[in-house]
C-alpha cells in the first residue's frame, strides 16, 4: 500500500466518522450522546483540577490574590462631596489632587474599557490563567495540562475545522440554489431548512451546548428580535433554535461570499457603509420590512459592539424607533469552558476562530422574554433603555449607560465639558467668582 492510497483511507474513514456520528444527527437536529459524555468528562476533569490547586494553595495566599479580582476601590460620592476636605470656599491648587486621583483611577481600571477585555476566572479552567497568580503545579495536573492540548489541537480543531467547512460550504451552496426558485412559500421553507441546517452543523463545530428558556416567547414575524452581544457567534446561537432576517454592513472576502449567498434565498438587510451613515434610510427599509408579517423577524444588537459577557452597555434608539413589537433575548455564555467575546481591536476573525475552535466548548443559556412594545407617552431612548434593563436582569448582567463606541472611540468632548461645568458651578456657588468681581 502506498502513500497516496493509506492517505485516502484515513481521509475516508476520518469523513465516514464525521458524516455519521456528527453532521447528520447535528443536520437533524438530534444528538446521540456524544457531546454530552464530553461535557461529563471535561466538567469533571476541570472539578478534579480545580481541587489539586486548591489543596496546593495556602488559605493565605489565596486570600491574598484574591484581592487582586475585580476593578480598585475607589470613592463613588459626587464631586462635591470629594472636593469639600481639599479645598475652602474659594478655588485652591490642592484640587488637583482630587482630579489627579480620578484620572488615575480611570487610567488604572475603569468600569467601561474592562468591559472589552475577558471576563477573568476565579480558578484555572485549563486554558488561560486568571488575575489569581496560582504558583502551585503538581505533575498531574501538568500531565492533565499536556493531555487537554493535544486533544484540543489534534483532535477536536481538525474535527471543529471539517464541520465548519462543511457547514458554511452548505450555507453558500443551499441559498445559492433556493434563490434560483420564484418567489413563493416553498422557497421560504427551503430558505429556512437551509439556514437551520447549516447553523446547527456550524454550532456543533464549535462544541455548542446551548439551553433554550421559556421557547413560547419565542420571536415572531413581523418582529425585532434584540439581544445583547458578546460574539458574531450569537448569530448562530440564536439561528439554531429559529431562523431570522439579519441587518448588517456589507462586508467583502468570505463574509461578502457568505452574506451575498444568504441574501438570494431570504431577505435579510444589508447596508453599504455610505448608507449606514443615513439613519433615516436605514429606518425605512427596517420599518418596510416588518410591515409584512410574512417575513421572518428582524434579529438586531443595539449595542453595535461586541460586549465581555458581564454587562449590557447603552441600545442604540434607531431599533426602537421603527415601530413594531420587540422580543427581547438574553444570552449569557459559561465562561468556564470557552471565551466567546470577540475584542475586534485585538484579534481579527481567523484568530478568533482559531480560539474558540480550540477552547472545550461553547456553553450557553438564552433567555426568550416576553414581547414589549413601546408605551404612550415613552420616547425611543426610555424605550430602549427599558428593554435593555430588562435583559440585563434576566441574563444577570451588569447595566451600563455608556456607549459601546468607547471601545475604538476617545471620549466625547461633551463629557469632558460636563465635568468642567460641574466645577464652575462649585466655584460659583461658594462666591468665589463673585469675590473676585467685587
Amino acid at each position: 500500500m502506498d502513500g497516496a492510497e493509506l492517505a485516502g483511507k484515513i481521509v475516508y474513514t476520518w469523513l465516514t466518522l464525521v458524516l455519521g456520528f456528527i453532521l447528520l444527527p447535528s443536520a437533524f437536529g438530534v444528538s446521540l450522546g456524544i457531546s454530552e459524555l464530553y461535557m461529563k468528562i471535561l466538567v469533571k476533569t476541570l472539578e478534579w483540577a480545580t481541587l489539586r490547586i486548591e489543596k496546593g494553595v495556602s488559605k493565605e495566599s489565596v486570600l491574598k490574590n484574591s484581592a487582586s479580582v475585580g476593578i480598585i476601590q475607589r470613592d463613588e460620592s459626587p464631586m462635591e462631596k470629594g472636593l469639600s476636605g481639599l479645598r475652602g470656599r474659594d478655588f485652591e491648587l490642592s484640587d488637583v489632587f482630587y482630579f489627579s486621583k480620578k484620572g488615575l483611577e480611570a487610567i488604572v481600571e475603569d468600569e467601561v474599557t474592562q468591559r472589552f477585555s475577558s471576563e477573568e476566572l476565579v480558578s484555572w479552567n485549563l486554558l488561560t490563567r486568571t488575575n489569581v497568580n496560582f504558583q502551585y503545579i503538581s505533575p498531574k495536573l501538568t500531565m492533565v495540562w499536556v493531555l487537554g492540548v493535544i486533544v484540543r489541537y489534534c483532535v477536536l480543531l481538525p474535527l471543529r475545522v471539517t464541520l465548519a467547512f462543511i457547514g458554511i460550504s452548505f450555507l453558500v451552496i443551499g441559498t445559492t440554489l433556493v434563490g434560483q426558485l420564484p418567489e413563493s412559500s416553498l422557497k421560504n421553507r427551503l430558505s429556512e431548512l437551509v439556514h437551520l441546517t447549516c447553523c446547527r452543523i456550524c454550532v456543533r463545530a464549535l462544541s455548542g451546548t446551548i439551553h433554550y428558556h421559556n421557547k413560547q416567547y419565542r420571536p415572531q414575524k413581523g418582529g425585532i428580535c434584540v439581544a445583547n452581544h458578546t460574539s458574531p457567534i450569537d448569530v448562530l446561537i440564536l439561528t439554531t433554535d429559529g431562523c431570522y432576517a439579519m441587518v448588517g454592513q456589507v462586508h467583502g472576502g468570505l463574509m461578502g461570499i457568505i452574506q451575498r449567498a444568504m441574501v438570494k434565498a431570504c431577505p435579510h438587510v444589508w447596508f453599504e457603509r455610505s448608507e449606514m451613515k443615513d439613519r433615516h434610510l436605514v429606518t425605512e427599509r427596517l420599518r418596510e420590512h416588518i410591515a409584512d408579517k410574512k417575513k421572518l423577524p428582524i434579529l438586531i444588537f443595539p449595542e453595535g459592539t461586541c460586549i465581555n459577557n458581564t454587562s449590557v452597555m447603552m441600545f442604540k434608539k434607531g431599533s426602537f424607533e421603527i415601530g413594531g413589537t420587540i422580543y427581547p433575548v438574553a444570552i449569557k455564555y459559561n465562561p468556564q469552558f470557552g471565551d466567546a467575546f470577540w475584542n475586534s481591536s485585538k484579534y481579527n476573525m481567523v484568530s478568533y476562530l482559531l480560539r474558540v475552535m480550540t477552547s472545550w466548548a461553547i456553553v450557553c443559556d438564552v433567555w426568550y422574554m416576553p414581547p414589549m412594545t413601546r408605551e404612550e407617552g415613552e420616547d425611543a431612548v426610555q424605550f430602549a433603555n427599558r428593554v435593555k434593563s430588562a435583559i440585563a436582569i434576566q441574563g444577570g448582567l451588569t447595566e451600563l449607560p455608556w456607549d459601546g463606541g468607547l471601545k475604538r472611540a476617545k471620549v466625547k468632548d461633551t463629557y469632558k465639558e460636563e465635568q468642567q461645568k460641574n466645577y464652575s458651578k462649585m466655584l460659583v456657588g461658594n462666591g468665589s467668582l463673585n469675590s473676585e468681581l467685587d
